[in-house]
């Protein structure tokens, strides 16, 4: 399976001949060429200006960082379970802060000292909000007053601060360290030593400390084995809000699509499930363009996979799908999509609920997947 270069042909404004030399095409003629120039792209045949970006690393964080900072977890989710589990086995002094239900339960189970969001922050210098991004609105607002002076409150999203949908105190400092790796695989990686990329920025430093103890909160969950990039809040969201609806969704329809076509065709549903991701070549694509980049890893794929996938590119209609992105775009960065997020959770999430019942596995594709997962011994 390969992912073959956009490239286009004809003779528009937007078109590139199959002669043309590559190594005579600028990055900008090959942006216009697949998705012309419009707003946030800038004029045809100039690129807007690239930020240089920062990573920081290990040799970045103040090892004695965290030594004597009491640091408060709010949730234990899958996230707030691996970090709270994370920053105790490095004995740091901690307090997971979790209302009472089956988290918390499960927070007290593993032996971590557990109290109520407002008592687990009122001595905490360092504060690290772990709910879930919709949620984080009705609650902070009853932690906020009782946050130290001078203490740093870190968000693991942009999307409320980005969104003003929280207000921080002005007295506190304001943070941001995202992991961009789930929950439970947070807890693996860096225990392994190998580590995981976050986004990390300061928002606000009022106590001079700010970044002195986001550096030393990102060692301590073992992010900056890997690097860390910072990234503004309001940037963060919006790359994440905007890879979530533009690619998620159009991989997800694709897949559905041939494997309602395959079987429709006479293929075996277990093959197109092995074909499509079972097999693990797929995950395999995505890392390639990880560790060669997007376009350098189509030469590692064979002759006919190339070729038929620059072919179907060719005919894929870009502008359409650009004028849908741009959508999807507009509709993130105006607050639209968040006003719907909050409307979701204050009506008790009748979306969400909707897609645990078509989710259930009760539908072709989850059957295959289970009999592939038996016979594989994967069950």
């Amino acid at each position: 399976m390969t992912v073959a270069p956009p490239l286009s042909t004809g003779t528009g404004p937007d078109r590139l001949s199959l002669g043309a030399d590559p190594a005579r095409v600028s990055p900008c003629e090959e942006r216009d060429r697949l998705v012309g120039a419009g707003p946030g792209f800038g004029a045809r045949g100039v690129c807007p200006p690239v930020r240089p970006a920062r990573f920081f690393g290990p040799a970045d964080a103040e090892p004695d960082a965290l030594v004597g900072v009491r640091i408060a977890v709010l949730g234990f989710g899958n996230l707030g379970a691996s970090v709270a589990t994370l920053l105790a086995e490095g004995r740091h002094d901690l307090v997971v802060g979790n209302i009472e239900d089956a988290y918390r339960a499960k927070a007290v189970a593993a032996g971590l000292p557990v109290a109520d969001l407002v008592e687990a922050v009122t001595d905490a210098e360092l504060v690290y909000v772990l709910l879930p991004d919709e949620v984080i609105p009705s609650a902070f607002p009853t932690v906020a007053n009782r946050l130290r002076p001078g203490a740093t409150v870190c968000f693991a999203s942009g999307y409320c601060l980005a969104y003003d949908l929280v207000s921080p105190p002005p007295s506190v400092d304001v943070a941001l360290l995202a992991p961009r790796m789930l929950g439970e695989a947070v807890l693996a990686a860096a225990r392994s030593g190998e580590g995981f990329t976050s986004y990390l920025a300061v928002e606000r430093d009022v106590s001079g400390q700010a970044w002195r103890r986001l550096l030393g909160l990102a060692a301590a969950i073992g992010t900056l084995e890997r690097g860390a990039l910072e990234l503004g809040a309001a940037d963060e969201a919006l790359v994440d809000l905007l890879v979530e609806q533009t690619i998620g969704p159009y991989l997800g329809v694709a897949m559905q699509l041939a494997f309602a076509l395959g079987t429709e065709a006479g293929l075996p549903p277990e093959a197109l499930v092995v074909e499509m991701y079972g097999s693990g070549e797929m995950s395999r694509v995505f890392s390639t363009f990880a560790q060669q980049g997007f376009y350098r890893s189509v030469r590692g794929h064979g002759a006919a996979a190339a070729f038929g996938g620059f072919l179907r590119t060719l005919e894929l209609d870009a502008q359409a799908m650009r004028r849908h992105f741009a959508a999807i775009l507009e509709d993130i960065r105006s607050g639209g999509f968040a006003r719907r997020l909050q409307a979701e959770e204050a009506t008790g999430y009748p979306t969400l609920r909707a897609i645990e019942a078509l989710t259930g596995g009760d539908d072709p594709l989850s059957q295959a997947e289970e009999r592939v997962r038996a016979a594989l011994g994967l069950a």
